[in-house]
């Protein structure tokens, strides 16, 4: 089958928070945009972030300011973010919230009419421009209503990109495949914008969508781009445990941001004992790992969790507050939270790694290629707080949209798209259907999940990485006979998704493991049993991961930029004003 040719300007892949503000952005610009993504428009896992979307806004609390966003930014990730993407994204995300709600999303009011502002974990003042517990689904309307409006935007749903292709060393397109029925469409670009989200798939137990399988990253990684901090995921204290089918789905942290508090079997508030300072508003670091304690002295609920437990608040307030745990809770696990505590553990929720790209534009090392949101790394550091995931969409998309037109404005005449390099990428799609009964895509994911849950799990150590990274590289080689467990068609093929799938979870899974291995320290969501503290070196520097010239995996510590002095004092005046303790 002779693949479609597309030509667009400005291809952006992914169409959740990140992908549309991109994509806006660079069609204002002036550029023909085509957006690519692996669902429908609208679906995107933006919707799972429930609690709001952080700026400072000062609305509840008049001290707010960008200075502490930055600085509780920066604390929160243990100082190895990068410095000048949190700066800009505190100072810019006050704008980019109002320029939402200009665009029509209805955020909650304070009594004087202004956007209402609840308070997070490890956020200094209450900070998160919220709607109820729905703001990732606000936002994705919103920008969704914004992007369909914007000339210049053609949308192309339920498409996978599996290559990127290249010309003189930089991004001139891509090989995708149209999930209905198997279509394969070359797409000629001036520029790439990658916002394809995060990896969490590659874990048992997670809050992620079905499309999380690390597509971005595997993307930039086999074109060349450079990955940060993957051993950096982020486990969320609050997922649901009972029943078994709804294990993972997030339980946001907003319930805790209206006063939820976290009891162990014996009803111990037992956050006392990892932060008395901010108990339940702690990092999701150090609250993952105390719930993780506390199961592991017997102190846990029936179902390997804690309790969560919002009753002594009003009915009236929970159902206005958090409509959508309280409907959550009924439908999935027949609990009344007005009532009842509900049962939680932590889950996988977040990729603080990905694609390292530069602040000011969301460029990566490989020209012409642009990323934004969860799959590009930076901004988080080791840890990511609360709502600053939404912000950081808003701030960036907008950022690398901008770039990518201003790129592929300069680049006049599309470059021509190398055949063989079509072939080899159609040779890659087309293989799981020549061995229909080859491995099976299913059992082999399953396998890698089983892997990523036992060997990187919230405590590591290095035997067990060790073990892991072996196992990973096993099923590496097993996924080269993978078929699609039977099936032969192109058409409606969901085995043949699922083995292209599996490879995008290899790549991220391999990372992962060697970059664990690596960092021989505890810092933020990544805990070493055998190196339970913090080093000092260690904050100087990031795990940058790069395919090498014989295509090995390849991971290099690079120290990363100082801060500026100006910027320093002001994350040691909030250290003076309170200082987080650390707990291993």
């Amino acid at each position: 089958m002779t693949p479609e040719n597309t030509d667009t300007d400005v291809l952006v892949i992914g169409a959740g928070g990140a992908g549309m503000r991109g994509a806006i952005a660079a069609a204002q610009a002036g550029r023909r945009v085509t957006v690519v993504c692996k669902s429908l428009l609208g679906k995107a896992h933006t919707v799972m972030a429930e609690g709001g979307a952080a700026a400072a806004l000062a609305n509840v609390a008049g001290l707010d300011s960008w200075e502490a966003h930055f600085a509780d930014t920066m604390k929160g990730g243990k100082l190895i973010n990068n410095w000048r993407m949190a700066e800009l994204h505190a100072k810019e995300s006050p704008e980019r919230i109002l320029e939402l709600e200009r665009w029509g999303a209805v955020f909650d009011r304070t009594e004087d009419g202004l956007i209402h502002q609840r308070p997070f974990g490890a956020h200094t003042y209450p900070r998160l421009a919220h709607i109820g517990d729905r703001t990732g689904l606000e936002l994705i309307r919103s920008l969704q209503d914004a992007l369909v409006h914007t000339p210049g935007v053609e949308v192309h749903m339920e498409v996978t990109v599996v290559r990127l292709l290249l010309a003189a060393g930089r991004v001139v397109g891509a090989l995708a495949y149209a999930r209905a029925d198997g279509r394969q469409i070359v797409y000629s670009a001036r520029a790439v914008l990658l916002a394809t989200g995060g990896a969490g798939r590659i874990y048992r137990v997670t809050s992620n969508s079905w499309e999380c399988t690390g597509d971005g990253t595997m993307l930039a990684y086999e074109a060349g781009a450079r990955l940060r901090d993957c051993e950096m995921v982020q486990f969320h204290p609050t997922g649901m445990v009972w029943p078994p089918g709804v294990r993972g789905i997030l339980v946001t942290e907003g319930v805790r941001g209206e006063g939820g508090v976290l009891r162990n079997k014996d009803g111990e508030r037992f956050m006392e004992r990892y932060d008395h300072e901010r108990m339940e508003l702690s990092s999701r670091d150090v609250v993952a790992r105390a719930i993780n304690s506390e199961v592991a002295a017997g102190r846990g609920s029936p179902h390997g969790g804690a309790f969560l437990d919002i009753t002594h608040r009003s009915p009236d307030f929970i159902k206005r507050k958090l409509p959508s745990m309280y409907e959550q809770f009924l439908k999935l696990a027949k609990v009344d939270i007005t009532k009842e505590p509900m049962e939680v553990a932590p889950t996988i929720h977040y990729y603080m790694g990905g694609v390292d790209v530069e602040a000011e534009t969301g460029a990566t090392t490989v020209p012409g290629l642009y990323a934004a949101g969860e799959v590009a790394s930076g901004l988080h550091g080791a840890n990511r707080l609360g709502g600053n995931s939404l912000s950081d969409l808003l701030v960036f998309g907008k950022r690398a949209g901008d770039a990518a037109a201003e790129f592929a404005g300069r680049q006049g005449k599309p470059r021509r798209i190398d055949k063989a390099q079509v072939e080899a990428a159609t040779e890659f799609l087309m293989a799981p259907l020549t061995r229909p009964h080859g491995e099976s895509p299913y059992k082999l994911q399953s396998e890698l999940q089983e892997v990523c849950t036992q060997h990187a799990p919230i405590i590591r150590d290095e035997p067990s990485l060790r073990e892991g990274l072996e196992k990973v590289l096993a099923l590496k080689e097993r996924a080269a006979e993978m078929g699609t467990g039977g099936a032969t068609t192109r058409a409606f093929n969901p085995g043949w998704h699922s083995a292209l799938d599996l490879h995008s979870m290899l790549i991220n899974a391999e990372a992962l493991f060697r970059s664990a291995i690596e960092r021989k320290e505890s810092r933020g969501a990544h805990a070493r049993s055998d190196f339970p503290k913090l080093d000092p070196k260690w904050a100087q520097l990031n795990l940058m991961v790069q395919k090498g010239k014989n295509g090995e995996m390849t991971v290099t510590a690079t120290e990363n930029q100082p801060i500026p002095y100006e910027l320093t004092e002001v994350i040691t005046q909030s250290f003076q004003k309170y200082t987080p303790e650390e707990h291993e």
